[in-house]
């Protein structure tokens, strides 16, 4: 692997004066589109590589009104509405597609619940395009849904294809972030590799107390009530810490926060047993830059940073990929020496 830095905070695209990669790294990984874009977690990864998005989508209309804002293009809607004919070429196919099916919260049925056949529509469109690599992303228990059979048919689908692929396990705790957020990364190519070079994710965590505004509002403290109970069953170690409590109501306290989670309990993560994450503190969790304008109100904020790609975790993905293409041109211009 090469010795990137992974930035836990990268710049917004539209103003970065120059991408912190020279044009030549990307061995003509030029371009990219965001299929079930979010608030554009991918992009900013993709961005900050130098590369340029020609086409996003995503059904839901306050994360699309949130990535207009924020990027400058309009995403188009349901993914199953969209000819894949109409699709821009493109180079990278990035797509965060629905974990609900898989989720630890959910009641994860798999490709028996609607939303995980979602995961074939993007089969239909690489189908069409041909792109060079694909990056997707999905909760961890993607890994071991239906006893792995999951994980194992998207696998084959790609390669019934023609891509290379491998997968991965990556949490956003090892790449910088202050967050304990365990993903499933799926990464192919056309180009030929026999092991994909995932990196080690040893990157030092940023400082929580780095994350956390210092005069959040009152609005975001919960009652007396609540932290007397939550204080009368947990006593931290920890502070500033982040205070978990589960579904069976056991509390726990880190130095970081456990996984964001869009559709989780209103409190179930507290700092210092005391408040609620604000939506900035939320979106910082996820490696979004303060650069980012929140235009929708807390509780879509709090949706929206609770399904996004950790940038840092899209990055390592991407520089895998680049590896993979750069070994592979290496390899064809020995061969034809």
């Amino acid at each position: 692997m090469s010795d990137f830095e992974f930035p836990a905070f990268p710049a917004l695209a539209r103003n970065v004066a120059a991408p912190i990669r020279p044009p030549e790294y990307l061995h003509g990984l030029n371009t990219f589109v965001d299929m079930f874009c979010g608030i554009g977690g991918f992009h900013l990864a993709a961005s900050t590589l130098g590369m340029d998005c020609v086409y996003a989508c995503d059904v839901d209309d306050e994360a699309r009104r949130a990535y207009e804002h924020n990027f400058g293009i309009i995403p188009a809607g349901d993914i199953s509405r969209i000819k894949a004919s109409s699709v821009p070429d493109h180079d990278l196919f990035c797509a965060g597609f629905p974990c609900q099916p898989f989720s630890i919260i959910g009641k994860r049925e798999g490709f028996a619940d609607i939303r995980g056949t979602l995961f074939f529509e993007i089969i239909r469109i690489l189908k069409e395009k041909r792109p060079r690599a694909v990056l997707l992303e999905n909760v961890k228990q993607l890994s071991t849904n239906d006893r792995g059979r999951t994980i194992k048919r998207i696998v084959e689908a790609l390669k019934e294809l023609g891509y290379y692929v491998d997968w991965a396990v990556l949490n956003a705790l090892d790449f910088g972030l202050p967050q304990k957020r365990e993903r499933v990364l799926i990464a192919a190519t056309l180009d030929p590799f026999d092991k994909f070079p995932w990196p080690k994710g040893d990157k030092p965590m940023k400082p929580l107390i780095e994350i956390l505004e210092a005069n959040p509002g009152v609005e975001y403290f919960v009652s007396e009530r609540i932290r007397k109970r939550r204080k009368e069953k947990h006593q931290s170690n920890y502070k500033p810490g982040i205070w978990h409590e589960n579904k069976a109501g056991n509390v726990s306290s880190y130095p970081y926060s456990c996984a964001l989670r869009a559709g989780a309990s209103y409190n179930y993560l507290l700092v210092d047993g005391e408040r609620r994450l604000t939506p900035r503190e939320m979106l910082r969790l996820q490696g979004f830059p303060d650069s980012f304008e929140i235009v929708c109100n807390s509780s879509q904020t709090r949706k929206q940073a609770g399904n996004a790609v950790p940038v840092p975790l899209a990055l390592a993905g991407m520089e895998g990929i680049i590896h993979v293409i750069r070994a592979a041109e290496t390899t064809r211009e020995r061969n034809r020496a």
